[in-house]
């Protein structure tokens, strides 16, 4: 039987609560089942075809559609003991639960926990100890606190049984987890076995001595698709803790959702093709009319509506597009055509920022953007942000959504506004040859930082110098914006474009979107005004100049004591942003290359 045990909003499951990933809920924690669990019948189909050929370009031709997940009606018009249920599956993860009275520790399948819900009030959801010594009601289990994972994706539970028993079969408990100080600290905790005694500290599972134990050798299990990998596992799984931070990271994808034609039904088409795409006759289009499936098309004939159908298919089956999702993109943005603006899509070309003309070639308002993102999988342990591009990660090292090939990924839709600002590509490509010695001390970081990380081929993935420039101005002016626009500086993202390429591109988009009114407050866009930006970049360069972490900051470089790491002069209090706001995870950055810093002897790009 299902049982409702909570709520999240529909972008969480991309960002931060997608398939394989687990939720602490009130009472206990729960893992999000893969796409097989999922009920496809209640899900909303998106159109997205760029995203959609990229996203095959990834896991196959077989991926069909993007779907919204399922999200229950706001205004149901059944109680909570009636009609279908609908959601995101989840099961309980992990398996093994602690009463905090008695101390005992064992699996749910044990028999001990019994789930408790109230279908008025899903947050008391939680399993309770029904043999408990304490008197009265039975006590609410928590989830045990440790679990192991894998860089391969993989999960487990504790191996509580083989880790007190040094790996010897034969006893099966009872355990309980024992406090021995007043902290909570692994150090302070003692897992003891009641039947033969044995005891160890939980200390022991973590650090070098646990990645020699064989206890902690990884069984390649995948709870969230109710099996084990096939091939099984060569990796040695460490201890995390319920809730750690390196547990999940996404894989996605995302596109803007740009115009592919000026003329409005064309547009409209676009806008429906979810629906229009199944029109496979031109007798079906006064019947779908009927029916109410074309509501926007009240000004066009069959005929029109149908042969712009015809011209949609025809276009979809000629298109050559190999997964670039960026490009198309960007020449969007430099043409700022007013003719392709669309409901979703609405551009304002103004000049570039006062006091700043020679550095910019023009600003685009974008006030109005439509984001849809889609979710191809997930890593563990090692964050995603390593790499210049999903499509770069190694598979073995991303979990799958599905245990077979899928057919459909979920995706997130969210609307917003933005500023798209395009440099000067003579100053940009100027200035690159100046800091060439810049550009060699940055890949040579980038080719250790891999090689440590036994990341394939390490010489691979490097976004370049131009990268690097354009996206420390990009955190530098995302972290003035938010001051000024009204937006939470979490809410601001980037979206770099840096391809150094034949025609090379040089520029960047800082944009909101969300699912409610807040990605569409037009801050942002009242920030473009030339004046006003121009302040606001004055500003944005002053403040890096110097940072409270100074000198160690700005004398911090790439390389260094042996070490390696992809940013130089950046830090919390100077450039890093919030994770949902950096494509990069925060590396790539150096404020440095954009303004003169303390004993800094760089050519800096805007202090030419």
């Amino acid at each position: 039987m299902s049982h409702k045990v909570g709520d999240i909003r529909p972008t969480q499951l991309l960002h931060a609560y997608g398939v394989g990933a687990m939720i602490d809920l009130p009472n206990f924690a729960a893992l999000v089942m893969g796409l097989e669990d999922w009920d496809t019948a209640r899900a909303t189909p998106v159109t997205e075809e760029r995203l959609l050929k990229a996203v095959q370009a990834m896991l196959g031709d077989q991926v069909e559609k993007l779907l919204l997940p399922p999200v229950e009606p706001e205004q149901a018009v059944f109680g909570p003991l009636a009609g279908p249920p609908v959601g995101v599956p989840v099961a309980a993860f992990p398996q093994w639960l602690r009463c905090p009275h008695c101390e005992r520790i064992a699996p749910k399948s044990s028999g001990l926990f019994q789930l408790k819900t109230d279908p008025y009030r899903p947050d008391r959801a939680r399993y309770v100890h029904i043999n408990c010594t304490k008197p009265g009601a039975p006590p609410t289990v928590l989830p045990a606190r440790f679990q192991i994972a894998c860089a391969r994706g993989h999960i487990d539970d504790f191996p509580w049984l083989r880790f007190v028993h040094k790996g010897t079969g034969g006893c099966n408990g009872p355990l309980k987890l024992l406090k021995m100080g007043s902290s909570d600290e692994a150090v302070d905790l003692l897992v003891r076995c009641d039947s033969c005694g044995a005891q160890r500290v939980m200390g022991d599972g973590f650090g070098e001595a646990a990645q020699q134990d064989p206890v902690f050798a990884c069984r390649g299990r995948r709870p969230h698709l109710r099996d084990f990998e096939p091939d099984g596992c060569v990796e040695c799984a460490e201890t995390i803790l319920l809730g750690a931070s390196n547990a999940w990271f996404a894989v996605p994808l995302s596109a803007l959702s740009i115009p592919r034609s000026i003329d409005r039904l064309a547009q409209r088409v676009d806008e429906h093709w979810t629906v229009l795409q199944h029109i496979s006759q031109r007798e079906v289009v006064a019947p779908a009319r009927a029916m109410g499936n074309l509501r926007g098309f009240e000004d066009y004939t069959d005929d029109a509506v149908w042969n712009a159908i015809v011209a949609r298919r025809n276009d979809s089956a000629r298109s050559g597009d190999d997964g670039d999702l960026r490009t198309p993109e960007w020449n969007v943005f430099v043409a700022a055509d007013p003719a392709r603006n669309s409901r979703d899509f609405l551009l304002r070309s103004v000049v570039a920022p006062s006091g700043f003309e020679r550095w910019f070639e023009k600003v685009v308002m974008v006030e109005r953007l439509r984001e849809v993102r889609a979710l191809t999988g997930f890593t563990r342990i090692d964050s995603p942000g390593d790499y210049a591009d999903p499509t770069e990660i190694p598979k073995s090292l991303v979990a799958p959504i599905s245990r077979r090939r899928p057919t459909w990924v979920p995706v997130s839709e969210v609307r917003g506004e933005g500023l798209f600002l395009q440099f000067q590509e003579d100053v940009i490509a100027r200035w690159l040859r100046e800091a060439a010695s810049r550009d060699r001390e940055f890949f040579a970081a980038h080719r250790a930082w891999r090689t440590r990380r036994r990341i394939p081929e390490p010489d691979a993935g490097y976004p370049g110098l131009r990268y690097l420039v354009i996206h420390s101005f990009a955190h530098a002016l995302m972290r003035e914006m938010a001051i000024e626009a009204g937006y939470s500086a979490a809410s601001i993202r980037e979206r770099i474009y840096a391809n150094a390429s034949a025609e090379p591109q040089a520029g960047l988009l800082l944009y909101t979107a969300a699912p409610d009114s807040e990605g569409t407050l037009g801050g942002l866009v009242a920030l473009g005004e030339p004046a006003r930006l121009g302040s606001l970049i004055r500003r944005a360069l002053e403040s890096i100049k110097l940072c409270s972490s100074d000198p160690l900051c700005a004398e911090h470089a790439p390389r260094q004591d042996g070490l390696a790491s992809l940013h130089g002069a950046a830090c919390h209090a100077c450039q890093f942003v919030a994770e949902t706001s950096c494509e990069r995870g925060n590396h790539y950055l150096d404020r440095s290359v954009l303004v003169r810093t303390l004993g800094s002897s760089l050519p800096a790009f805007f202090d030419r």
